[in-house]
This record gives structure tokens, sequence and C-alpha cells, in this order.
């Protein structure tokens, strides 16, 4: 079998530069490694890419990915975020392939590579590795250079010959090349590549003054008594290229810190694993080779490749990604564990139940990569704002030579340099989107998935938080406690109908019903369904008839399972949560469920009204078992017996009220609620995610993540005024300074890097509290 190339641990520009590599992408077994289908149905052509966009310094690089890719027949949508260097191509494989967009944006000078756990760490660590090489060499060559010029400045008149102080410009002329052609290649690519597309971008103002520099000092040294002046600027350049790549790289190594959560859980999966084969003999084979069905071995240490049951062996397993869960949880034999979790204990065997795309880890991957896409709305206001500023920067610079032009055109040319490196807006473009990818990081590792960085900004300013009951203040799936029949109807015949029709659905109650069955008999129900209908929150009908049964007629039997309004029938005037079975007679069975309220729900509750957030719960259980779970959890403002609509409607009723709401519910029966709400989290552990409409997934069962999210997101929006204030005050005050000729470019360089480093700080601190606190 062909090797998968979006997981080869090769160089990217190896990888994309070949004519052949590109090819070789458009075989679908190839793409699919790092693409997903619209839609489920296989018919649909278009295809979700998630790639690495290498050649990226800043905002204005993602929006020329952007235009290129659009620009391709075929691709309907591209979404690019320079802070994660993630994009997001939607295209249409009857029209276009992989390999017409990777070879479009190769020309335009950004590289792609497929976003796979291999290809991704390799990339990053290549990059910082000739990041930190590049930053050795220009300060090596700084260190040299200050120590000719040193004499320079301390010598009096007279104390030097013109001869020694040739040769000292001379020997910085030499030490300042390898600063030129090696360290400072980045910046001088990605200029020309601008220049020749017509565009411009952060590192344009950046390359001009670097080359100025160089040219002033340059024809200096070869022309001293010219018109460009005796003056040399050498220890300036190299001092301000050694400050420039020192904010590179650490900002560099904090972006690859605040996406941590997301490439941690990326990097979870094994390169290879055990699999018996037929012969029974241990194979290593890699995790994308395995089907359903088969036994793999799981060392310690190792992750498990795949969802799947254990069949011998226990141990204990790390899910603190995956299920919220922080501490290690044992598992045995007839357990299930979860692909990216890592076996801690011992050696275990395990049956693959789900691979690649259906694990719940795939699933938690595609909430995190689309959320590392998103951008917030502070943060499309910067990206628009720093494009204009550019060239803002660029008229500023050029005003600043002309004002100091009469004073020679070298002390002209050098305050412009200083304009053009001293207001590059990098600081003001990072600000939103480093404070955000730190926050859904941090909350990630707590156990609360980003679906949408946006609703960090709206989660802040929450004032009124709505829970629903079952499932989410009270624990994922009911206890059954008794039966009632009608005559002639035995309790186990009734929980078998139940059974097969609550199988059907995912709501809590139903489960409870199949739970139920499953605890007392091996076999499945032994009815055949049919026009199966589930109404969300409210109930599940279809046709049921006898499976292999030799009885004639063996009719079929219209069905309801649900509330006593879905059925059409009075509730028991009895306490606790009921659900109901009819047919074409009318009432077949209730069924009453006893639940837990969740051991911190009180907690949770409290913790919110702290913080200043009204609590209200909205419950389609009966109105008296609502309000006794409300209680017990602290909440005062109580609704039940509501519908889907109703709920809605009061959502709405609060929103015109001028409220902000977070809606906490299942993530399924709850759907329209969450979509309404201004914020949403899905709660649950059995939550289908790619189904959840909620900004949020909580991970786990604690409540408690809920009131830390809310204040975590209060942090995040502090942090990101923090940053636009820092980045727009520094650029208000460096910019007259660095006109009226006060500024030099060393210095000009130091603010440059400081600026930018100064707002990754400040968004680390955001990953950094939640570390503290954990």
């Amino acid at each position: 079998m062909q090797a998968s190339i979006a997981s080869l641990p090769i160089n990217s520009e190896v990888l994309i530069e070949t004519s052949q590599a590109w090819e070789a992408l458009d075989d679908q077994q190839e793409w699919t490694e790092f693409s997903d289908r619209v839609a489920i149905d296989p018919k649909d052509d278009r295809w979700t890419s998630q790639v690495m966009v290498g050649g990226m310094r800043c905002t204005a690089c993602g929006f020329s990915v952007e235009a290129v890719l659009r620009a391709v027949p075929g691709v309907l949508e591209a979404q690019v975020n320079p802070a994660s260097r993630r994009a997001r191509i939607v295209w249409v494989s009857t029209v276009t392939k992989p390999s017409v967009w990777f070879e479009a944006c190769a020309a335009a000078g950004y590289p792609l590579l497929p976003a796979s756990p291999t290809s991704v760490h390799g990339e990053n660590a290549r990059e910082l590795r000739t990041a930190l090489w590049r930053w050795l060499v220009s300060g090596l060559c700084m260190m040299q250079v200050m120590m000719y010029a040193y004499p320079a400045y301390i010598a009096r008149p007279g104390e030097m010959s013109s001869d020694a102080l040739e040769l000292l410009r001379w020997a910085s002329w030499v030490l300042t090349l390898p600063v030129m052609l090696f360290c400072c290649g980045p910046f001088f690519r990605s200029a020309w590549r601008d220049v020749r597309a017509g565009r411009i971008s952060m590192e344009l103002p950046v390359a001009f003054g670097v080359a100025i520099t160089f040219a002033v000092s340059t024809a200096a040294t070869f022309d001293p008594n010219g018109s460009w002046g005796q003056e040399v600027y050498f220890d300036s350049l190299t001092m301000f290229v050694f400050f420039l790549l020192t904010g590179r790289w650490l900002e560099a190594k904090l972006k690859t810190r605040t996406a941590g959560a997301l490439d941690a859980l990326l990097h979870r999966l094994p390169d290879s694993v055990e699999r018996l084969s037929g012969d029974e003999r241990w194979q290593r084979v890699s995790p994308r080779r395995l089907v359903v069905g088969d036994i793999v071995r799981v060392w310690p240490g190792e992750a498990f490749p795949a969802d799947g049951l254990l069949v011998d062996g226990d141990t204990s397993a790390d899910e603190a990604l995956l299920s919220g869960e922080s501490r290690p949880v044992p598992r045995g034999r007839g357990d299930r564990v979860l692909a990216g979790s890592h076996n801690i204990s011992a050696p275990v065997k395990m049956r693959v139940e789900r691979v690649g795309a259906e694990t719940r880890f795939a699933n938690i991957v595609r909430l995190m990569e689309r959320a590392a896409l998103e951008k917030p709305r502070l943060a499309r206001l910067a990206d628009r704002f720093a494009y204009p500023f550019l060239w803002g920067v660029l008229v500023s610079a050029a005003v600043a030579a002309a004002l100091w032009w009469s004073d020679g055109p070298g002390k002209a040319l050098m305050v412009a340099v200083s304009v053009l490196v001293v207001t590059c807006p990098c600081a003001l473009s990072l600000a939103t989107p480093a404070a955000m990818l730190a926050s859904a990081g941090a909350l990630a590792r707590a156990g609360v998935l980003t679906a949408n960085l946006q609703s960090l900004e709206t989660l802040a300013s929450v004032d009124t938080v709505v829970f629903d009951k079952t499932g989410t203040l009270t624990t994922d799936t009911p206890r059954l406690e008794r039966v009632y029949c009608r005559q002639g109807l035995l309790p186990g015949d009734a929980l078998e109908i139940g059974a097969a029709l609550g199988s059907l659905s995912l709501h809590p109650a139903a489960r409870a019903l199949v739970n139920a069955w499953s605890a007392q008999f091996r076999n499945p129900p032994q009815w055949e369904l049919s026009g199966t209908l589930e109404m969300a929150g409210q109930g599940v009908q279809a046709s049921r008839r006898r499976a292999n049964s030799n009885f004639s007629p063996n009719r079929e039997i219209k069905t309801r399972l649900g509330s006593a309004t879905f059925c059409t029938v009075q509730p028991l005037q009895i306490d606790g949560m009921q659900i109901h079975l009819t047919d074409d007679q009318g009432w077949m069975a209730s069924f009453v469920l006893s639940e837990n309220l969740r051991a911190d729900a009180a907690q949770a509750v409290a913790a919110l009204k702290r913080q200043g957030i009204s609590v209200r719960m909205l419950s389609g259980d009966q109105d008296a078992s609502a309000r006794r779970a409300a209680a017990r959890a602290g909440i005062a403002a109580v609704q039940g017996e509501c519908t889907p609509e109703e709920k809605l409607n009061v959502l709405w009723r609060l929103q015109a009220e001028g409220r902000r709401v977070a809606m906490i519910g299942d993530g399924l029966n709850d759907g329209p609620s969450l979509a309404r709400a201004d914020a949403s989290f899905a709660f649950g552990e059995s939550v289908p995610m790619s189904r959840a409409k909620a900004d949020f997934v909580v991970l786990g069962d604690e409540l408690i993540k809920i009131p830390d999210a809310i204040a975590q997101a209060r942090r995040t929006l502090q942090v990101i005024r923090q940053n636009l204030a820092w980045a727009a005050g520094y650029n208000a005050i460096c910019v007259p300074v660095a006109i009226v000729g006060w500024l030099p470019a060393w210095l000009a360089g130091l603010g440059m890097a400081a600026s930018s480093l100064a707002v990754l700080l400040n968004a680390s601190r955001l990953a950094l509290a939640r570390q503290a606190k954990a």
C-alpha cells in the first residue's frame, strides 16, 4: 500500500515544491487524511480540507492566501487564521483537486502542508530550529560589529587614524553580510513576493528599513566623502535584526504554547500499533489500517489508536483531554477506551469498535480545528485596521524623510527607517487572536471545547444562565424505578417495547429504558421498527412488529414513547420523572424514573450567582419535579412542562429585556434553544459532538466548568482590551518620537519586537492562570 503523504515526516519544501507530490495528493485516499466531506451523503462532492500555511508573517499574508485560494475554480470558501497559520478550504472534487490549489499557493509564495499530526509537528520543529539558527548568527555578528564600532564611539578627535577607522568599517560591513543574506532572508523573500503580487504586508516596512540602512552604510563605507555622509549604521542594523529575531523566535514559541491544546490532541495518536494478524502473530501497522473488529495490543505509555473494548488485561488510562477527567481512570476487561487516551499501567488487548472520523477523538479535533480558524469580531476589526495602517506607515516614513532631507540624505533615510520599523502593526494584529487561542487552549485542557471563538467575547458579557434539567443539572442517565402497565401487559413486555423505541433516541429518559433492559437481558428487544419519527424533547414514534415471528397475522402496531403530552395521556399523580408508552389502543405503560442531581450542581449555581449572573431552569418534566430539583440546586426561577418552542419563547423574552443569555443543555434535544442563545454549552457525556449546535462542549460531568469558563471569558476580554490599548498607545507615542529623529533604528527594532512580545506574554497569562488553578 502506498504511504500517505500527509503522514510522512518530510520537509515541507520537498513536499510542496514537487509536482509529483501535488499529483499524489489528488488520490482520494491521500486527501482524506486532511479532508472531510461537507455532507454525509457520499454523492456530495464538497470537501473541507485543513492545511498549514507556510510563509505567513502577518495578517495581510492571511488576506493574500485567501485571495489566491478563492481565485481557484472549484474552491468555494477559504478561511485563514494568521495566528495559528491554519487554513480551512471548502472545494468541489469534481471541479478541482488539491494539487491545483497547492500549486497556486506555492506560486504565490505560501506553500501548503496537510494538517496531519506528523507533518505539522515536523514543520513547526523545522521552522523553530531555523529561526534559532538565524537568531544565533545575528547575535554573534552583532557582538562582533559592536566590538568594532565601540572604538569609534569612545575615541577622541585625532586618536584614530582614518585608515584604522576605515578598516573597522570594512570589518563591520563583512560581518553584516551574513545577517543580510541569511538572517534577513525571510524578510526580503516575503517583501519581494508582495511587491511582485502588488500587495503589502508587515514584512515590507521591515525589509525596506533593513535594505535602506545597509545601503546607506555601504555607501558611506565605499565612499566616505560621498553625498551619503560618513556615518555608518552597521551596529544599529545588526542590533535591530537581533532584537527582531529574538522577538520572532519567542513569538513562535508562545504561539505554539497558546495553540498547544490542539497540537497536543493532534499528536496523541500513535504512529504505529500492534495488530493480531490472521496467523496469530502480532504485526506493527499504521492506525489508518485498522478496521472495526481488529484486535490490537497497547503497551504502557502508548496511546489507544481507536475507540474500542478491552478484551484482556486491566490498566488505567489518561483521558484528560478527551473526557475532562484529570486523574487516570481504571479500565478493565469489558470497559471501553477512547482513541487518543494513554495506557498507563499494563499491556492490554482491545477490540476496535470505531476508527478514523467516527471516533470521539476525531470529533474533538474537528471542533478545535474549526475554532482555531474562527476570527472573532475584535480580530476582524483589528485586521481591517491593520491593512490601511501599513499604507500609513509607508506614507509617514516618506514624509519623515522629506522633512529631514535638508540635513542630508543619510540622516533623512535613517529617520525614515526608524518610522518604518517602529510603526509595524504586528502587535495590533496579534492582540486579539493570541488571547483567544490561549484561552481556547486553556479551556480545552480543562475539559471545555470551544467550537466558536467569537463566543468567548459574547460569553464574557453573559448576565443570565438558563439550565436544562435532565442530563444537565441531573446525571446523564436516570434510573428506572417503577413500571405501571395496563391490564394484560406484563412489565417485562412493556419494558421490551419501551427499550426498542428508546434505542432510537439519545434522550436520557429513553436511554434509561435501554439500560434497564440490557441489565436484565442479554439479547436486544425482539421488535422490528419502521417509520421512525422523533420529536426533539417530546418523544419518538414508530411502527413495530415482532421479529422472526411465525404467527400470522404479524401486523404493524403504531407506538409512541415520550411525554404525557406527546402520547396524549394523563400523567401519573405521583412524584418523579415519567415517560409513557401508547399504541393504537391507547395507554400501555408508564415508566417512573429517578434521577440524581450532579454532585457539584449547587456549587456551580452558587459560583454563577457570585459572578452576578441570574440563574434559571427550564425543563420539559412535570413542574413539581422540576421545582424540587431546582430547589436542591439553589435555583429560584423555574419553569416546568416546557416544550422546545416554549423554551425558545422564554429565551426571546429574556433577550428582549436586554439580557445576554447562555443556555446549558444536552446538545441535541435543546438544539433550537442552544442556537438561539447568545452563548451555549452542550453538556453531558452523551453529546453527539458532530451534531451539537453549541458554542462550547463540556467534556466530563462537572458543572463547575460552566462558571469557570465564564470567568475565563471575562479574563480573556480584559486581556484583549489591554493588548489593543497597548498596541495603540505604543504607536501613538513612538511615531512622533521617530519622526522628530529621537529614536535610532536599533531602538525602534527593540520597541517593535518588545511590543509584539508584550502582547503574547500578556495573552499567555490566560493559559498560565488555568494551569496554576489546576
